[in-house]
């Protein structure tokens, strides 16, 4: 097989994290495809979270071992597809499925690589794909704690994220973190009448609402205490290009201020991702008496998950309107990552492969895997790439894509990786 008729054969499998039974099929279909690369050592492992596949060639005399990780598990399909999900379609230079970017063109790339040496690679390397990463990793952690000693590596390739623009290879240096609270408040003990007893009687949505606009200030800044910002990557992000990749409508401005970079890569944002309320179609005269949303806070790296949660939770309590009762449930965290320089054999590779330098990038969004592995193997060199995915990849959203010729660039990137680490300056990385 080569390397794009895996990456078909993986998007066929619909491996849904909720979906048990596909993400076993996914799982055994991974592990075949490596064992079909003569991996000594392959294993499908599901005593910790979702199967999950552990491929382990061993390190010549002297030489490192690097880790390659993937996921083999995807989002949901939804809807507004072009062609069936699960049914790859070559269109152009780009293949559509769910998970042709994110994040199973990182597997084929992995097989690619290998097949490259005919499964001999010049440097130890172990292949982990996780099965739970769209769920956030909720067992990673013990996963790793359980694995170590056979997980354990010099070089760690964290191959789920993605390039700057097409053609042009990305390491990611930072990601931000993650922290989420439900907020709820209450107004009266039942729904009243708008007009006997509105204008004096305050109703819990419009209560939610001025809560909710605390959260920024008037340039569109975060506004809660005790968050931290930081500097990003010195790239060059026209804000026309990211109006374009964000589907900004014309006339609607950016929010707030500072380099476009630091807004969305170092510095903390504030979204409101749901409100329960009813529905306008049917919605009576009615004040609610309670209202309920969730709302999301990006942290910049170097800040810490818990206690910008905790600060979270203190905003909503202490900026509620008029007296009302407000209850905060504290949800989900992840924690920012910031890394270290660039390794050196990797710039080497990836410039060789795409024919151009590589650009250090911060990711707006969240990998919670990323800082597990950081905090378990604090001596590694870690490398977060992209196998192929860019800007218009469409990843967790309809029609999601995968450009083919930086597909078939990072395939070619990591098996000059992995010559490079075995290299006589493997270690000046």
């Amino acid at each position: 097989m080569n390397a794009l008729s895996d990456l078909e054969a993986l998007i066929r499998i619909p491996s849904v994290s909720g979906d048990t039974a596909a993400v076993r099929r996914s799982a055994e279909l991974t592990a075949r495809l490596f064992r079909s690369t003569g991996a000594p050592e392959v294993d499908l492992l599901d005593e910790v979270g979702a199967p999950a596949v552990l491929a382990r060639y061993p390190a010549p005399p002297g030489k490192p071992t690097v880790l390659l990780y993937a996921h083999h598990d995807v989002q949901p399909a939804g809807s507004g597809w072009s062609s069936p999900p699960f049914a790859p379609v070559r269109r152009g230079d780009r293949l559509y499925g769910r998970g042709s970017a994110d994040d199973k063109s990182a597997i084929a790339a992995h097989l690619a690589a290998l097949r490259a040496f005919d499964g001999k690679p010049p440097v130890g390397v172990t292949v982990l794909v996780e099965g739970e990463e769209e769920i956030g990793s909720p067992t990673l952690a013990a996963f790793i704690e359980r694995y170590r000693d056979r997980l354990a590596a010099d070089v760690i390739v964290l191959a789920d994220a993605e390039n700057f623009d097409v053609g042009v290879p990305a390491f990611t240096t930072s990601l931000r973190g993650l922290a989420a609270c439900v907020v709820e408040v209450r107004t009266m003990e039942r729904g009243a009448h708008s007009g006997s007893y509105g204008g004096a009687a305050p109703d819990a949505l419009t209560a939610l609402c001025r809560l909710l606009a605390t959260l920024h200030d008037d340039s569109g800044d975060v506004a809660v205490a005790g968050l931290i910002g930081g500097k990003a990557p010195a790239v060059d992000y026209p804000e026309d290009r990211f109006r374009v990749e964000a589907g900004l409508l014309d006339g609607v401005p950016l929010l707030g201020t500072g380099p476009l970079s630091e807004r969305i890569w170092a510095r903390p944002s504030a979204s409101v991702l749901a409100i329960d309320a009813p529905p306008v179609d049917g919605a009576s005269n009615t004040l609610q008496p309670v209202a309920r949303a969730k709302v999301s806070l990006r942290l910049a790296p170097g800040d810490n998950a818990v206690r910008a949660r905790a600060a979270l939770a203190r905003h909503l309590r202490t900026h509620a309107p008029w007296g009302v009762r407000v209850h905060v449930d504290e949800g989900e965290v992840a924690e920012p990552y910031s890394g270290a320089a660039c390794l050196d054999a990797a710039r080497r590779a990836y410039a060789k492969a795409y024919g151009t330098e590589v650009v250090e990038i911060g990711g707006g969004g969240s990998i919670p895997f990323v800082a597990a592995f950081a905090s378990a193997f604090p001596d590694a060199a870690i490398l977060i790439t992209s196998a192929g995915g860019d800007p218009a990849c469409h990843a967790h959203g309809a029609d999601e894509n995968l450009h083919l010729g930086d597909f078939a660039r990072a395939c070619e990137a990591e098996a000059l990786l992995l010559a490079e680490l075995s290299g006589p300056r493997a270690r000046s990385w």
